[in-house]
Formats: structure tokens, C-alpha cells, sequence
């Protein structure tokens, strides 16, 4: 029998399944195995590629297989899907992602460090928080335009709704005035638990050195600084600046064909927080622009000059986000460039 070379490992909750292939590609066994004996199977076989889809647990997994002295690969899932024959179950992902980590133009996931992801918690932790706060508010709103009571829109505002519901004369009936008081409460502690969040992300900037030099990058904060170097795979991983804002998602799409280039809307494909971030930054950046002005001869002067202001938000987080993996992948901080007389 042939020995085996690459591993395709489906994982699960309690039960996996392993595909093991030669270095030709033939089948050397199919196996199914419970979640204990994951890696006393894999220690006992030879060193080899052993490759998985990027999952939730698909670190945890790399970290240990990796320890056993396997090389190990995490595929995008979107890639494997391809190589799936027919029928979708275990047996069948398993082979297809052993084919598929054996494809010489396939593209691999970094397996991620423990602390690499314990920093992409925070964040995670904070868009749970925003999105409870954001829903609170909108209740409270909604609530209060019954009787009349309204406030303009944004988190800014929600203080006048809060004096509206503890004010005896605003005219809510008490039944209804003790049930949104409670909601008052949740979203004060979320407010609360927001800010420390945001305190202890701008803690974490001010003591990394990365967060300080990606900080010199105008629209850049503590905020997006720690998030890039959090969640973002390391600068090597990508060839170019490019490659980096495609990742997180600030390209146009492609239905390009019979040599005709077509590009659609921003793909919004990666890496949602980041992509997110970046754009509410560049949106700030412009509002700020249009209100105090840029020199003529500015990038972002001849952008707003001749683009929508949409379109330039987009342009502008896409030319952030690759200055960003510049600085990530050569060192030094940003320098403004010279405006053209």
C-alpha cells in the first residue's frame, strides 16, 4: 500500500472524518473517527499535509495537529466546494478537501496564534454590545413615536428620549413608563460596558508598537489600528496592498469575460469588522474635508472634485486599507504625500 501524503480532515462537533491520499492521488483509507481519538489517530501516522476547512475550530485543530510535526493547511470553504462529487456528506468533504489542498494555485488560510485570537475577542465583543445598544435605541424610539415623542436619529441623541421617559409631564401612560425605565437601565450598562470595552482597545494601541505607527495614517485610530493587527492575516500573506483591501473586501466585483472588463459593486467579500471600520473612518474623513476643505492638487481633492460622495468613501478606505499592509509589511510610519502645485 502506498503511504499517505495528504490528509483531508472534515471537522465536526463529535464526529470527523479523515481521507488519507498517496503523493499519486489514490485512496489510502477512509476513516471515521469520534473526537478523542482525533489526534492519537493522527500521531500515529506518517508526517504529511494534513489540510481542513477555515472553521471556527479550525486554529484550535491546526495548533495541535501542527504540534504532532504535520504540516497543516486551512482551505476557505468556498474552495473546496468545487471538488464536492455529487452527494453532500462527511466522506465526500473529506475527500474534497484532500483534493483540493492538492491543487499547486490554491489558496491557504494562516493558522492562527491563541493570543492572536484572544485580541480579535474584544472586538467581537464590542459589535455584540453595539448591536444590543443600537437595538435598545431603536425600540426606544419606536416606543415613543406612539405617543408623539421624537428625537433625531444616532446614539447622540437617545439623552432626549431618556428625559422624555423620566420626565411625570411627557405624557406616557405609567404602565408603559415602567417597562421602557427597565430598558433605560440594560442600555446605560451597555453604554457602560461599551466604553470600557473602547478603553481597553485604546490601552492596547498606546502599548503596541504596530497600533502606533499604523495610527500615523490619517482616519486611523486605536480602534482600527488594534483591529487590522488582530484580525488581519500576517503582511506576507498577500503579495501586494492589493491583494490586502480585496481581502477585506473593498474591491469592485468582476463579470469581466470575452476580453471586456466589467466591474460591479464593491464585492463586500473578507473581512466584515475591518471592512466596516475602514469605511466609517473614510466616511469621517471626507465629512471633515468637506467641511474645512483639502488642497486643489490633493488625492482626495480631485477625488471629491469629480466623484459622488460615496464613491470616494469606498476609494478612500480601499487606499487606507493598502497604506495600512505597507506599513505592516515594510516598517516606518505614514508620510503625507507632496501636494502638485
Amino acid at each position: 500500500m502506498e503511504e499517505v501524503s495528504t490528509i483531508g480532515l472534515d471537522l465536526a462537533k463529535h464526529v470527523f472524518q479523515a481521507h488519507g491520499a498517496s503523493a499519486s492521488g489514490a485512496v489510502v483509507f477512509r476513516k471515521r473517527l469520534r473526537r478523542e481519538q482525533v489526534l492519537a489517530f493522527l500521531a500515529g501516522q506518517p508526517r504529511c499535509l494534513v489540510a481542513m476547512e477555515a472553521c471556527a475550530s479550525a486554529h484550535h485543530w491546526g495548533r495541535a495537529i501542527g504540534e504532532l510535526g504535520h504540516e497543516v493547511r486551512l482551505i476557505p470553504p468556498a474552495y473546496v466546494k468545487p471538488f464536492v462529487k455529487r452527494q453532500k456528506n462527511d466522506m465526500a468533504d473529506a475527500e474534497a478537501i484532500c483534493e483540493a489542498a492538492q491543487r499547486p494555485t490554491m489558496r491557504f488560510v494562516a493558522v492562527k496564534s491563541e493570543a492572536k485570537q484572544a485580541a480579535a475577542v474584544v472586538f467581537r465583543a464590542r459589535d455584540l454590545l453595539v448591536g444590543q445598544r443600537t437595538q435598545i435605541i431603536n425600540a426606544l424610539r419606536g416606543h415613543l413615536g406612539e405617543y408623539g415623542l421624537i428625537a433625531p436619529q444616532g446614539p447622540s441623541h437617545v439623552e432626549r428620549l431618556i428625559a422624555q421617559i423620566e420626565d411625570p409631564a411627557s405624557g406616557i401612560p405609567e404602565a408603559a413608563r415602567s417597562c421602557l425605565v427597565r430598558l433605560v437601565e440594560i442600555l446605560r450598562r451597555l453604554q457602560d460596558e461599551i466604553a470600557e470595552l473602547n478603553h481597553e482597545i485604546a490601552a492596547r494601541a498606546k502599548a503596541d508598537g504596530v497600533a502606533r505607527r499604523l495610527m500615523t495614517v490619517p482616519g486611523i485610530g486605536p480602534l482600527i489600528a488594534t483591529a487590522i493587527e488582530a484580525l488581519a492575516p500576517p503582511p506576507e500573506s498577500f503579495r501586494s496592498g492589493r491583494d490586502f483591501a480585496a481581502w477585506v473586501g473593498l474591491t469592485p466585483v468582476q463579470r469581466s469575460t470575452g476580453g471586456k472588463e466589467r466591474l460591479g459593486r464593491t464585492s463586500r467579500m473578507g473581512e466584515r469588522t475591518l471592512r466596516r471600520l475602514l469605511i466609517i473612518a473614510a466616511s469621517g474623513v471626507v465629512r471633515w474635508a468637506k467641511r474645512k476643505g483639502v488642497p486643489a492638487g490633493s488625492w482626495l481633492g480631485r477625488m471629491l472634485a469629480r466623484k459622488p460622495p460615496m464613491l470616494v468613501i469606498v476609494a478612500l478606505a480601499n487606499k487606507t486599507a493598502r497604506v495600512a499592509w505597507a506599513l505592516l509589511a515594510k516598517g516606518g510610519i505614514y508620510r503625507a504625500p507632496a501636494v502638485a502645485a
